[in-house]
């Protein structure tokens, strides 16, 4: 398996500074999309065969799968940002 499909840390980074009240349902059901899938392909995906960019954006990311809030999420949260997308 290699990055195809993946999404880059740039595309992460802007998906996450658009506060979700400013997104679309359109918009909000594709990041969740891309998130879950992202989520399940940093997961499946050997760390061997991933580029070091995706290395970095899975740290960055907390796609570690330990349930743990991601770098990302903390930051939107901090900001105000952050929130339930069933509001």
């Amino acid at each position: 398996m290699s990055d195809t499909g993946r999404q880059s840390l740039t595309d992460k980074a802007g998906s996450a500074m658009k506060p979700d009240s400013q997104k679309s349902y359109t918009e909000q059901l594709g990041d969740a999309a891309k998130g879950t899938y992202d989520s399940i392909a940093s997961t499946v995906q050997p760390e061997s065969e991933k580029s070091m960019g995706q290395q970095a954006s899975d740290t960055i990311s907390g796609n570690s799968n330990e349930n743990q809030e991601s770098l990302t999420s903390k930051a939107k949260n901090a900001m105000g940002m952050g929130g339930n997308r069933n509001q």
